[in-house]
């Protein structure tokens, strides 16, 4: 018999939501601890920059159960993506369970014997408690603490009137206007902030990035939507996956002169579409060796912006600030009264324990979870949302539909702790030696490996339908209606 437990989700952003549905659903009992007044996390509006908007198709970003409204864009912006949030948040109840300016400063195993944790907590403001929970879902995700870097002579800088910030604190596009806007990145959330720079009437606009990165138009060849190329199961066989058999291993070395001619054939139709031997941000590297979570989808009129000179895209980063100025590692002086600092999230769980963190993460900074889920080291506690992709909510949905399955011991294919951990090393090996594009996000990227990693959690779940057609499954995106009748399709359960 499956015990009733209380289940701490940290997080009340996509995949927050996701888990406190799924162990709700089951029966237990759910609190969510949200650090902000609001849910929604990257997509709560004041952590979006103007314009922001998904980079997956409204197909693809959304729940099994709960379809992006028809009068939604193919691609919604943030305020849209949040109401769909809030409104599946009300259809299942789970606002109520949700209690928000609450963080977790730290957290424990129960001294009372007892399976769980003991956590640490702290309102907004300043109240310290602390709570004994059975499990723990960690929900927060890869955008979670902002990624701060400080330059010489910055305090020099923003006293002469100066102006940094980190991209999520790009809230209003007013803010820029008659300004010199140095952008740091090359991220969309950098590009997409370049181009807002321009429209909100900046004086001028600078991009400065490391390297350029190949990126993928929301439609290529100005005719076909991009997830009828990089989001089907046919292309994802390009690439070498996990657990290969021979077979699969010979088909792929016998079909490799052709797909090395597709992915030639794509660069040349992105190098003329996006303009990039104009504005000389043709990347060095081949396209299919970066395709994983960083490929960023080409924000409209970025290209264009460049090529005609509205955006100065520089090649550096930055070295030091000088009083109206920022000075690049390779002695060029931007002239700039505002840097906006596109440089990403930090990834980790800083309130887990030291001794488990290194249970968690290896030292060349890869996760060990398995099925980018669970660590059998580290019980009673699970992740969801870590195993990112273009489809994020579609990954959070399912992750949290299995982790909720492994809690309870309900998994079709239940996994054994040394099953878990040989799997995790399995996967470590292939990261690290066969596809080492893997290794973006400390290993929790999925993409392009969508079929495969989904294939893998509905079958542990024991669903006994699990694909379409074959042509619908080997040309079509995933489909979240599809998945939501191979859950359907599983065993079925309440606790007691």
């Amino acid at each position: 018999m499956t015990i009733r437990k209380h289940v701490c989700v940290i997080g009340a952003g996509v995949s927050g939501l996701a888990a406190a549905r799924s162990f709700k659903k089951r029966g237990h009992r759910v609190t969510v601890l949200e650090r902000s007044h609001e849910l929604g996390g990257v997509w709560e509006p004041s952590r979006s920059y103007p314009d922001v908007q998904t980079q997956s198709p409204k197909d693809l970003y959304r729940y099994t159960d709960k379809a992006m409204p028809k009068d939604f864009p193919e691609w919604p912006k943030g305020p849209q993506v949040f109401s769909y949030l809030s409104d599946y948040a009300d259809d299942h109840g789970l606002r109520p369970l949700i209690r928000f300016n609450t963080s977790v400063s730290a957290m424990c195993r129960r001294d009372d014997g007892k399976p769980g944790w003991e956590l640490d907590l702290e309102t907004a403001n300043g109240e310290k408690t602390s709570e004994t929970f059975d499990f723990v879902a960690v929900c927060t995700g890869q955008f979670s603490e902002k990624n701060i870097l400080t330059h010489p002579g910055q305090e020099e800088f923003e006293a002469e009137g100066g102006t940094v910030i980190h991209s999520s604190e790009y809230t209003d596009p007013a803010m820029v206007k008659g300004r010199n806007v140095t952008v740091l990145g090359f991220s969309k959330s950098a590009t997409d902030i370049a181009v807002s720079a321009v429209k909100s009437g900046a004086r001028s606009v600078t991009i400065v990035y490391l390297e350029s990165v190949w990126r993928i138009p929301y439609f290529v060849g100005g005719l076909i939507n991009f997830k009828r190329i990089l989001y089907i199961r046919a292309q994802e066989k390009m690439f070498p996956g996990w657990s290969r058999s021979g077979f699969a291993r010979f088909n792929h070395a016998v079909a490799r002169p052709f797909i090395w001619a597709h992915w030639r054939a794509l660069e040349a139709l992105l190098t003329i579409q996006l303009k990039l031997n104009k504005t000389g941000l043709k990347p060095k590297d081949p396209i299919e060796g970066g395709v994983n979570c960083s490929v960023p989808i080409a924000t409209p009129g970025f290209f264009e912006m460049v090529a005609d000179g509205r955006i100065k895209a520089v090649q550096g980063t930055f070295a030091s600030y000088e009083p109206g100025a920022i000075r690049l590692t390779g002695g060029e002086l931007i002239k700039s009264d505002m840097a906006i600092l596109a440089v990403g999230w930090k990834l980790g769980v800083p309130y887990l324990p030291a001794e488990y963190r290194e249970k968690l993460v290896e030292p060349d900074g890869q996760y060990r979870l398995y099925r980018l889920i669970a660590n059998p080291d580290i019980p009673d506690l699970g992740f969801v949302g870590f195993n990112s992709s273009f489809c994020t909510v579609l990954c959070a949905d399912l992750a949290a539909e299995w982790l909720v399955r492994y809690a309870d011991g309900k998994l079709a294919k239940q996994p054994t702790p040394e099953g878990m951990r040989a799997n995790m090393d399995m996967m470590l090996h292939w990261r690290r030696n066969e596809r080492p594009a893997a290794k973006i996000y400390g290993g929790l990227c999925v993409a392009p490996y969508h079929f495969k990693h989904f294939d893998e959690l509905v079958d542990d779940m024991g669903a006994r339908v699990k694909r379409r057609n074959p042509l619908a499954e080997n040309l079509s995106p995933p489909d979240a209606d599809a998945y939501a009748r191979y859950l359907r399709s599983a065993p079925d359960y309440q606790v007691a």
